[in-house]
């Protein structure tokens, strides 16, 4: 990473555990804005409890959690709010309200936390969802909406409020390659014109290759590597190679 790159965000040795259970064991990265980075591992690692520890919706043991210059680690709650506004936030089942229509969907954060007019939420929302490909289907509801399309939807609600980050959970989860190669496309884009910083979890290793910059690989609360692609190819970590070449 270059000197002048921002760091979008960044951990510093932290530790995290539930009980005996240590899920997180002096876990140190960063990743810049405009960079993506993919966070694989098996089952319990500590993927989506790095997520969670960056949105501060629960709090390390010990170490920093810094996102865009803020250690939201003891922060409190009126700053915080204004530190998850630059998070955008994937979720696996796109998290869309069904008695809304897909437009409905994504006016309401802009309605609720934005004082732009009427006019202005309906050109933010026309441009988010022609973006991801759904600009004829705003008057949907999202129970007509095909997997892919929910997916992208989701997409849609994470980006209407033009987050500086955003975090992904299993994006290509229970879709066909052809839709998740889609919707890796549509993050890939999303990085490289807006300078979005990508954080995706992801068990998918061909979606991994297609939109990361970076890899970090967990393995019993471990980062036992980092890198770009071809850089965890070649780990010492026998899980890492295993886990990116499979």
């Amino acid at each position: 990473m270059t000197a002048n790159q921002n760091i979008a965000v960044e951990f510093k040795r932290v530790m995290k555990s539930f009980g005996a259970k240590r899920v997180l064991n002096d876990v140190s990265f960063q990743i810049g804005q405009g960079q993506a980075l993919c966070l694989l591992g098996r089952s319990g690692t500590g993927k989506s409890v790095t997520l969670k520890l960056i949105m501060a919706l629960m709090r390390p043991d010990s170490g920093e959690v810094w996102v865009d210059q803020d250690n939201v680690v003891g922060m409190g709650e009126h700053r915080l709010s204004l530190v998850r506004r630059k998070l955008g936030y994937l979720f696996q089942d796109a998290a869309l309200f069904d008695s809304l229509t897909l437009y409905e969907n994504l006016a309401l954060p802009l309605s609720r936390l934005t004082k732009k007019s009427k006019d202005e939420i309906d050109e933010v929302v026309q441009r988010v969802l022609t973006d991801v490909s759904l600009g004829a289907d705003g008057a949907k509801y999202p129970s007509a909406l095909s997997g892919g399309m929910r997916k992208r939807a989701g997409l849609a609600r994470a980006l209407v409020l033009e987050p500086k980050i955003l975090l992904a959970d299993e994006p290509s989860s229970g879709l066909d390659r052809i839709t998740a190669a889609e919707i890796d496309e549509l993050l890939t884009r999303q990085k490289l014109e807006h300078g979005t910083a990508l954080i995706i979890v992801t068990h998918d290793v061909h979606g991994a290759r297609r939109t990361a910059d970076r890899v970090a690989v967990l393995d019993k609360g471990n980062l036992v590597a980092f890198g770009s692609v071809e850089e965890v190819s070649q780990s010492e970590s026998d899980v890492a190679r295993r886990l990116i070449t499979e």
